[in-house]
């Protein structure tokens, strides 16, 4: 059908809204709901780690200052003025030649080297070095593996190397001053110095955290090099910043562009070139580690995808995914394959590139650029106040500051309130993992479903998996819901959740068209439970069905042997030991029913 013109309307058509006409339709909605809530504005908003609060509506006059343009300070919008594709850095921490040629092949235009010294000629040896930058990772050995890489550049003759040597000057200052000089003199498309924020993400530390860390971490690198003789201008040219990216992608666009306004604010203070080489910070972005899971690893491939997408839409000039069996061991062909046609696939298919500060503009964007920028800010200044990042490392500020987000964190974790989709949430007991050779892996870290994955671990070790019977009581309009959602909880531990069908196919002698339909007959319920095998049991209901069935089910069931009954869903009934909800210790649960079912944890 085709709509004439004289009928089109345009937005200037239609009549204006205001905050105050969504904020008491929202209301209304809410109400009818059953929040009960001052405003929506309140019932709808949510908090950062860093206490940043993210609203459910922005509007023009949420926009703050001016953020500038494009290449221009103070890098808000990015550092390229030309705008274009980030570097497709992939990591390497074994010597595999061939594995380094089909990354080259197929996309990859950044090798991220974290090989000891005496493996990079053979792994380069048919790398053509001035196609590509090179980012060592040698640690102790830097010194010895910015020299090989000479070496080899060296027996090539003239060429010009690019990318970044892995220095840091305050584990080793000598270091990285001789190679900053030697940068400096002779091989300008080099960097020496990383300043590495994902230690501190790694840790559990948010991104406000990671912020000010990097920066007081990169002020103390501006200080040691400008002490030893570096114009301000060429130290500032010496570094490249390391950020984590995660799955939270509006945080992590955030995230980058405020390193970049708070890099552009430390250079205007210590007076180096607005438009130099190091005012408009340059920007490695990774995956999280922190993320990342061992049980449906496949997932990882989402999480990644997002944490691209997030990294290039914020402006990083070099991204590098993690393959999705990173947390399994060394990577596979497949899994390699897949990390870098995550760049291809949103670079060419989706055309990320194409736009220059895709986000610029979003009203929530900036407000959230702008007030994780004030977060950093304030955590970078207590740092220099305790003495700069060198003494606070030393006196445990920093450590402290981290894990105290990391508990907070982890409690969230525990109740579920940050899901892990495939380890919390929606777990696959049958999954087979994929099995991997071992690999040196990033040092350190925490796992944010390290605590779930050790149950599921425990779990897997028994000679039979651990078991709960879900009593179901009603039809199946009636328990449904909280059958899922007991299933899915237990589960997440290893636990396997037991349902009267299943106990029925599963038993010899059991009448399963009895069985299998228990209805709210607790004398049937219990028969299921004694034909399931299993020592604990569940209630799963509603609640009307509940007051009138809970207890003399539960009675039952304590009668045919249960160690203990739960119940799915909020209310105390006698023979009833525990509730689970929405908002529960899953955790807590969990090694409870380990404990009662006599598993050694």
């Amino acid at each position: 059908m085709t709509v004439p013109p004289e009928e089109l309307r345009s937005a200037a058509d239609f009549p204006p809204t205001t905050r105050e006409q969504w904020s008491e339709l929202a209301l209304g909605v809410l109400r009818k709901s059953g929040v009960e809530a001052g405003s929506p504005e309140e019932a709808l908003a949510s908090v950062t780690y860093d206490g940043v609060t993210i609203a459910p509506l922005y509007d023009a006059s949420d926009l703050p200052d001016d953020p500038g343009l494009p290449g221009a300070a103070p890098y808000v919008r990015g550092a390229r003025p030309e705008g274009g594709s980030w570097e497709v850095r992939q990591r390497h921490e074994v010597a595999d030649p061939e594995a380094v040629l089909a990354d080259l092949e197929n996309g990859v235009t950044s090798l991220w080297l974290a090989l000891e010294p005496e493996d990079l000629p053979r792994v380069l040896d048919r790398v053509h070095l001035e196609l590509i930058s090179i980012t060592l990772d040698a640690g102790e050995r830097t010194r010895e593996a910015a020299e090989a890489l000479f070496a080899v550049a060296g027996e090539r003759g003239p060429g010009e190397l690019a990318g970044n040597l892995g220095a840091d000057p305050l584990r080793d200052p000598e270091t990285a001053i001789d190679l900053a000089r030697r940068c400096v003199a002779d091989l300008p498309g080099l960097r020496a110095v990383v300043v590495d924020g994902t230690p501190y993400h790694d840790a559990g530390g948010s991104d406000a955290e990671e912020l000010g860390c990097s920066v007081a971490a990169g002020v103390a690198a501006l200080r040691i090099l400008t002490g030893a003789g570096l114009t301000v201008d060429e130290a500032f040219g010496q570094l490249e910043f390391r950020y984590a990216a995660t799955a939270d992608q509006f945080l992590t666009i955030a995230k980058l562009r405020a390193a970049r306004r708070l890099w552009a604010r430390v250079a205007e203070v210590c007076g180096a070139a607005a438009s130099g080489h190091g005012a408009g910070q340059r920007q490695h972005a990774v995956t999280g580690s922190a993320m990342m899971t061992a049980r449906d690893p496949w997932v990882n491939m989402l999480r990644t995808t997002l944490a691209c997408f997030a990294a290039g839409t914020g402006g990083a000039d070099a991204v590098t995914v993690q393959p999705f069996d990173a947390r399994l061991g060394l990577p596979d062909a497949f899994a390699r394959r897949i990390a870098r046609n995550t760049h291809a696939l949103l670079v060419e298919e989706a055309g990320v590139a194409r736009v220059i500060d895709p986000a610029g503009g979003s009203w929530y964007v900036e407000r959230l650029t702008e007030e994780l920028a004030e977060k950093a800010w304030e955590w970078f200044q207590e740092i220099e106040r305790a003495g700069g990042m060198a003494a606070a490392l030393e006196s445990g500020l920093v450590a402290g500051r981290l894990a105290a987000t990391w508990e907070r964190r982890s409690e969230n974790i525990a109740h579920r309130r940050d899901p892990i989709t495939g380890v919390s949430e929606f777990p696959d007991l049958a999954e087979r993992v994929p099995v991997r050779r071992a690999g040196p892996g990033r040092a350190g870290g925490v796992r944010y479903a390290q605590e779930f994955e050790a149950l599921r671990d425990l779990a897997d070790a028994q000679e039979s998996r651990p078991k709960v019977f879900l009593a179901t009581i009603g039809p199946v309009a009636a328990h449904t819901a909280r059958t899922s959602f007991a299933a899915n909880l237990f589960q997440s531990g290893g636990i396997a959740a037991v349902t009267a069908a299943a106990a029925a196919a599963a038993a010899p002698g059991v009448d399963p068209a009895a069985a299998a339909a228990p209805g709210v007959d607790p004398g049937r319920i219990a028969a299921a439970f004694v034909a399931s095998g299993a020592e604990v049991a569940c209630l799963c209901s509603s609640d009307r069905l509940y007051g009138e069935y809970a207890e003399a089910v539960a009675a039952a069931l304590r009668q045919a042997g249960a160690r203990k009954v739960w119940l799915a869903g909020k209310g105390e009934f006698a023979g009833v030991d525990a509730n689970l909800y929405a908002g529960c210790d899953a955790l807590g649960v969990l090694r409870t029913t380990f404990d009662d079912l006599g598993v050694a944890r």
